[in-house]
């Protein structure tokens, strides 16, 4: 826990609490489903419905996730917030699971007619990540089932036991497949970065959920594998983003964004493996210095004058400077969890200072929830992606958890008699 007499990191827990109580989590449960309780396929900034949108199982395990973890941090609410997580949840078990092979489909058509089946790793993983979060809440035992089937699945077929790590995609009955890009703007790669650090997330949770032993192995030698083979340490520390089967990169990219989230999922994932009887002091070592140095990187490279955390870039520099909303809201959890882990001041006001960013250009003060992407003005964008506030990739697990982060680490105000 942060130092409750730090003023700032007070009144930075304060804005958090409200931001995610009066603001993101009323927005999700107005928009988010239908009056009959179907996941809609995407709302506008405008507030206007698109249910032409695929809905895909993405999103459906984020607003689970989202609404469990803010169910038990906030259990004034706990059974208003754990309603709108059933009807997720319903989505996701139901509709969007593979009855005859298993695991979730990739999305759906707004008729529920399967749009794209195949076993998007990325998907797989959230899907665990979702339902460990709400066995935990709820204490669902077919739920933590369900997400300790997937875990074993994802493990006996997407799993590379020869390199490390696991593969991109996998066809609707877990063969194989080329067709692998997580989206449009992804190539086709055996492997990815991000896939990695969502399964990392996803382990981390089940373990925490599970006490598993399997899920324990899993998660640590995913954690070496991503020290090993996805952290690069120079120019300066950051994650590759694209590879083949053997880990060597096929590109050569900086994603702000996901290098200080990185940052501390890595550490989250030694925390949890310590907190279940893994002691080994070199993984500790590796790992705290791959948090702190991806924190301080991405400060000193990747954060515009504003405070903004700018998109992606090469080695060279920044070469995308939007602002995306997610990148931000892992600013400031990243920056606090290197702060408490190293005690750097600038770490520190890092954090307050991203914070300062989402509430003066990245909150949407008229129709709530947060502007998916502005540009290096700092203006909305209106166009196809920018204008979504819900969408296939436009979700509240970001921001939702960058708030509950924030109640996690610093410490509340005593209570008095």
């Amino acid at each position: 826990m942060l130092d409750r007499d730090d003023l700032q990191l007070r009144a930075l827990r304060q804005m958090a609490q409200r931001e995610l109580a009066a603001d993101i989590l009323p927005f999700w449960e107005a928009h988010a489903f239908s009056a009959e309780g179907a996941l809609r396929g995407g709302v506008t900034g405008r507030l206007e419905y698109v249910d032409e949108l695929p809905r895909h199982a993405v999103l459906a395990a984020r607003i689970l996730w989202t609404f469990a973890a803010a169910a038990e941090a906030l259990p004034e609410q706990r059974e208003r917030l754990l309603a709108t997580g059933q009807k997720a949840h319903d989505a996701l078990t139901g509709p969007m699971w593979d009855s005859l092979h298993g695991g979730v489909f990739w999305s759906l058509g707004a008729d529920g007619a399967v749009v794209d089946p195949r076993k998007q790793v990325y998907a797989q993983a959230f899907a665990v990540y979702g339902l460990a979060r709400w066995a935990r809440t709820t204490g669902d035992a077919s739920a933590l089932d369900r997400a300790l089937w997937l875990a074993a699945a994802l493990d006996s077929s997407a799993r590379d036991r020869e390199y490390g790590g696991y593969v991109e995609a996998l066809a609707r009955d877990w063969t194989p497949t080329e067709r692998t890009a997580l989206s449009e703007r992804d190539p086709d790669v055996p492997k990815s970065m991000n896939t990695n650090l969502h399964v990392l997330e996803a382990l981390t949770e089940l373990l925490r959920a599970s006490g598993d032993a399997a899920v324990r192995e899993s998660l640590e030698t995913l954690l070496r594998t991503t020290l090993e083979a996805i952290l690069v340490e120079e120019p300066f520390p950051h994650c590759g983003l694209y590879f083949d089967e053997s880990w060597e990169r096929r590109d050569a990219g900086v994603s702000y964004g996901h290098d200080i989230e990185a940052s501390w999922l890595l550490w989250d994932a030694w925390t949890a493996l310590t907190e279940h009887g893994i002691e080994d002091p070199d993984l500790e070592w590796e790992a705290r210095e791959a948090a702190l140095g991806l924190a301080a990187a991405v400060r000193e490279r990747g954060v515009d004058r504003d405070g903004a955390v700018m998109y992606a870039g090469t080695v060279e520099g920044p070469t995308d400077t939007d602002r995306h909303w997610w990148p931000q809201a892992e600013g400031v959890v990243g920056w606090l969890n290197a702060y408490a882990v190293g005690g750097r001041p600038e770490d520190r006001k890092a954090a307050i200072r991203a914070w300062d960013f989402i509430e003066t250009h990245v909150v949407d003060r008229e129709n709530g929830e947060w502007f998916a992407r502005l540009d290096a003005q700092n203006r909305p964008l209106a166009d196809d992606d920018g204008d979504l506030k819900m969408g296939p990739w436009k979700c509240p697990y970001h921001n939702a958890r960058a708030c509950l982060e924030v109640l996690r680490r610093i410490a509340a105000e005593p209570a008095y008699a």
